[in-house]
């Protein structure tokens, strides 16, 4: 019988720390998943205690998911390369922005059959325009990297509300192995192939989000976030279809978990709704407003629509995407809010 994988799960915040009790539970049940599951936490001082002391002697992360229990074969290691030593198997679960150094970091400690597979959120710019974050993970360590993205908001998780999960995944038995790892009766899972889609959906939405806080400060009502939902839904798909590699977007893809229903979840619940709208009633800045309301946690959706509009601008199609742009605007060159609804007045009925 071939050993049993060793999981590894590198990061340990809000979202990181939802799905460690998944994967604790499920790798002291089932008998090829090795029962020891090491966490990687970045060390800080909470309390004048060390996080990582206080996760593996309380079993709870008291600063990113307060309140639920982590199963104690769940160790918190603050030293990365100690955490991913040996792993066969590799949940990515960071904010996008620390993705390289994290990568570069543990290149040489990680055999190339390992398999990795990512819950980040995000995009990145290479040097050709988009960069995905499975792809950095896939060129830096060489290894295969699934994506796992869905309508999936942590505290819900850790409380064990029934939700459902999208894996994308280029190699179907990887994805499969990756939904037992992370299955259970309350997260359930579908496998699709469509991978670089689920991805950017992930990423996409967070966009979305960012305009229907917006809407939510200007006190616009549902029907005006309805609006936000369905024309931000129009330029996921037309930005996926124009950015595929391989033109193998499919549009049922967008119908799964991770499309439309994570698009919903996160335009009425959500960090980046709950800070755009801050930012449209308080006049203070992003950065300020995450300091204040996020408690260490960063947030995506702004990030995402800079590397977004740059991509965009590069390529010269700005104008294809007016929702996605007034985002951008709006949080980074000083546009009012109010654009926001000027920009679904003047929405293309079709992209």
């Amino acid at each position: 019988m071939a050993a049993p994988l060793k999981v590894c799960i590198v990061g340990s915040g809000n979202w990181g720390s939802a799905i460690a009790r998944i994967i604790g539970t499920n790798a002291q049940k089932l008998q090829h998943f090795a029962t020891a599951v090491k966490m990687w936490v970045y060390e800080e001082m909470v309390n004048d205690k060390k996080l990582s002391e206080i996760i593996n002697t309380e079993h709870e992360n008291v600063k990113y998911l307060p309140g639920y229990k982590l199963p104690k074969n769940v160790v918190a290691v603050p030293q990365l390369r100690d955490a991913a030593e040996g792993a066969d198997l590799l949940v990515f679960v960071v904010p996008h922005q620390f993705i390289r150094k994290l990568c570069d970091e543990m290149v040489g400690c990680v055999s190339e059959k390992a398999r990795g597979i990512t819950l980040i959120k995000g995009i990145d710019e290479g040097p050709e325009g988009l960069k995905l974050i499975s792809d950095i993970i896939r060129e830096k360590m060489g290894i295969d990297i699934s994506v796992l993205m869905g309508a999936n908001i942590a505290n819900e998780v850790a409380a064990e509300k029934f939700c459902e999960s999208t894996i994308g995944s280029k190699v179907l038995e990887n994805g499969l192995l990756f939904k037992e790892l992370l299955q259970t009766p309350n997260f359930r899972i579908t496998v699709v192939d469509d991978a670089d889609t689920v991805e950017l959906c992930g990423a996409l939405k967070n966009i979305v989000a960012v305009g229907a806080g917006f809407c939510d400060g200007l006190q616009c009502g549902d029907n005006t976030k309805a609006a936000v939902i369905r024309l931000g839904l129009m330029e996921m798909i037309a930005f996926a279809k124009l950015f595929s590699k391989d033109d193998s977007v499919s549009s049922a893809t967008f119908l799964e978990s991770c499309g439309v229903a994570d698009l919903i979840t996160t335009c009425y619940g959500g960090r980046n709704r709950r800070v755009a709208e801050a930012f449209a009633k308080t006049g203070k800045s992003i950065e300020e407003l995450e300091k204040e309301m996020l408690n260490g946690q960063k947030l995506q959706g702004p990030l995402t629509s800079a590397e977004v509009y740059h991509i965009l601008k590069q390529k010269d199609l700005v104008d294809k995407f007016p929702l996605f742009t007034a985002v951008y605007q709006i949080c980074f060159e000083g546009k009012p809010v109010q654009d926001m609804i000027t920009c679904l007045q003047s929405h293309p009925e079709h992209l």
